[in-house]
């Protein structure tokens, strides 16, 4: 089939949003011909010396961008970049709509920076659309605030505004009625986009791995060099919640044990303040932002993964540690809650901070005196991601979906019958 694919970031051998991306229109463009409108100043070059040594005959891409607006990545994740990917947006709709004149696309979907907040306009196609998966619709509960700093409430504060304004937008409304499937991240998404007017949504993590590499992440050991060691990984801003981490290590008082930290961000100095404060700062080990094969090694090298995110739709770091074979300590929030089980690790309540330390705590006792539990979860964890958090499955998943809707004429498709929840 020919296929329309909106990614606003893209780009290979990256990760977070562009390798996202990346992995998404590759994986579907080994069954489909695929069309990709996607931004220049972000990812051409990269995207064009990938092509070049590694071609993909059915994959072309369509670069454009605001000509009054050329360069959205100095303003990072700021408002800024907000406007400038709603107009991007608009933008996408006509670029498309002169591409489906030409072409005639049988799907289109939305693949990249998908809020349920923020329209798309490519819904307006008369083909069908695929909206996700979406994600924006998490929070940080209220009784955590108390721990954040003022610009980080600021920040609170502002993204919960953008989000309310956003869900009052009429074509947030009508891109929910117009998309014959929705996947939302989260159940906390899902929940909004039925608010918003949505029949069916089913639950999607935004991120997998690819099978060679799950099988080489599977190489590690379940057995890593004693101390135990836990590890976070990601960037150090205040809602991904390293400082409950660290100080549930504090209560939890093991004094042989190690946790690691690899990141950078705005976050750092206070991390560090409070390990010092905590009298752990000999254990606790800021290790910065490494290059993915070393942070990959590292992950190899630790016990258990600890995950405190207070809203995050979940990504690759839970695959990621799911194929190396560690279990993970998260709280009950966001993506971790939808995607660890009980299986591959411990999920904590998030009531209050104080709870949610000492449970925590609790929970780095139990798999820092338990190798077999560590082993046994480990093992579960290779299998979820093998069975479901594979690119090669998402890829066949997609598939089966576009000539569902084909042959359904994009009237929706009974998505209760699909295996995508993973609770």
């Amino acid at each position: 089939m020919k296929v329309l694919l909106s990614a606003y970031s893209c780009e290979p051998n990256r990760g977070s949003e562009p390798g996202l991306g990346w992995s998404v229109v590759r994986e579907i463009a080994r069954h489909h011909e695929v069309w990709v409108l996607t931004r220049p100043d972000e990812s051409r070059t990269a995207i064009e010396a990938e092509l070049a040594q590694n071609p993909v005959p059915n994959l072309q891409f369509v670069y454009f961008t605001l000509p009054f607006w050329q360069d959205s990545l100095r303003w990072g994740q700021s408002g800024a970049m907000q406007l400038h990917y709603y107009f991007w947006q608009i933008q996408a709709y006509f670029v498309a709509r002169q591409l489906h004149q030409q072409i005639r696309f049988d799907v289109a979907q939305h693949v990249t920076f998908v809020r349920h907040s923020t329209p798309s306009f490519l819904s307006l196609l008369p083909i069908p659309f695929i909206w996700g998966p979406v994600g924006g619709g998490e929070s940080a509960p209220l009784s955590f605030w108390k721990d954040f700093s003022p610009k980080s409430k600021l920040y609170e504060i502002a993204r919960a505004i953008f989000r309310q304004v956003g869900e009052l937008d009429p074509f947030v409304h009508l891109t929910t009625r117009k998309s014959a499937a929705i996947f939302a991240a989260t159940d906390d998404t899902a929940q909004r986009l039925y608010r918003l007017g949505a029949k069916k949504v089913a639950i999607m993590a935004e991120a997998c791995l690819y099978l060679e590499e799950v099988n080489q992440l599977g190489q590690a050991s379940l057995f890593p060099p004693l101390p135990v060691k836990f590890i976070s990984m990601g960037r150090l801003l205040h809602w991904k919640g390293f400082y409950l981490g660290i100080r549930a290590f504090a209560q939890a008082g093991l004094a042989d044990a190690e946790y690691w930290v690899l990141g950078e961000g705005p976050e750092q100095d206070r991390l560090q303040r409070l390990a010092d404060d905590l009298g752990i700062a000999s254990q606790v080990k800021f290790l910065g932002r490494l290059p993915r094969t070393e942070t990959l090694a590292r992950l190899a090298e630790a016990h258990v993964l600890v995950h405190p995110s207070l809203h995050d739709s979940g990504g690759w770091v839970l695959r990621e540690a799911m194929a190396v074979g560690r279990p993970i300590l998260c709280l009950d929030l966001g993506g971790p809650a939808a995607q660890v089980t009980q299986e591959v690790g411990i999920r904590v309540a998030a009531i209050s901070p104080e709870q949610a330390v000492l449970d925590l705590a609790n929970a780095m006792k139990q798999l820092a005196g338990d190798q077999s539990l560590r082993q046994q979860m480990g093992l579960a964890g290779r299998e979820l991601v093998r069975q479901a958090y594979s690119w090669e499955g998402r890829g066949q998943l997609f598939t089966e979906l576009y000539e569902e809707l084909v042959q359904s004429k994009g009237t929706g498709l009974p998505l209760e019958t699909t295996d995508l929840s993973i609770n």
